[in-house]
């Protein structure tokens, strides 16, 4: 069952009363699980350049993207129709495709798990994700430091217990097709899910189709538009 669109809170991660901060997360995660964060440090540029090197891995022919198929680390290239968020749906699997990054560090490291475009190719792509990584993780620690406050604990509680030591952050690009086959009718570009982890940082580039669910052990679930807001 859909609704219209869903007013969701807008948190300032630039507050300088970080209480009042602290308590509109709270607020939020206990109301809907979910929120707008606004001053989050991630420059416009860079995520621009994000998106447009992601549409242009994915604009590639099938062929050249399973060079860099998923590995045992669940790095790299996942094809649509290959991963089913929603276990009872009856398709083979979500229209969407996918590119994990995990972590990397300033240097090449000879074990590093990621899978890389050629360079020839994409000159830029694995430096504006590294970026992009390092931005993200900074953006996901001070939210989850108004989540420590939120819960009275101290603003650095989740960092003195080593929870960042070697946080498992992953940059998730997606992309979803705007061609559906009649046999795709009833299927999506991700379906029903809760993410793992500690939180979610989406970005979106105002196409629509983005919803959530409130309330997921309520029958029917009631599915509400999330809309884009710039910045």
């Amino acid at each position: 069952m859909a609704a219209g669109s869903l007013d969701l809170p807008v948190v300032d991660l630039a507050s300088p009363d970080l209480r009042s901060a602290a308590e509109a997360v709270r607020k939020a995660c206990v109301e809907s699980g979910f929120f707008y964060v606004t001053n989050h440090g991630i420059q416009d540029e860079l995520l621009d350049a994000v998106f447009a090197e992601s549409r242009k891995f994915f604009d590639q022919p099938l062929e050249e993207k399973m060079l860099l198929k998923r590995n045992s680390s669940q790095r790299g290239y996942t094809p649509p129709y290959a991963e089913k968020l929603d276990a009872s749906s009856q398709f083979q699997g979500d229209l969407k495709e996918i590119f994990d990054i995990g972590p990397v560090g300033d240097v090449d490291m000879p074990n590093d798990s990621n899978q890389w475009p050629p360079k020839e190719r994409f000159p830029s792509w694995k430096d504006t994700m590294k970026l992009y990584h390092a931005a993200a993780l900074a953006a996901g620690k001070r939210i989850v430091s108004l989540i420590a406050l939120s819960l009275d604990l101290d603003a650095d509680f989740f960092h003195n217990i080593g929870a960042f030591d070697r946080p498992s952050a992953l940059v998730r690009l997606l992309h979803y097709s705007g061609e559906v086959n009649e046999s795709d009718k009833g299927n999506y570009g991700a379906s029903a899910h809760s993410d793992y982890g500690m939180i979610t940082l989406l970005a979106t580039d105002g196409t629509p189709g983005l919803q959530i669910c409130r309330e997921k052990d309520k029958y029917p679930q009631l599915w509400e538009d999330v809309d884009h807001i710039e910045g």
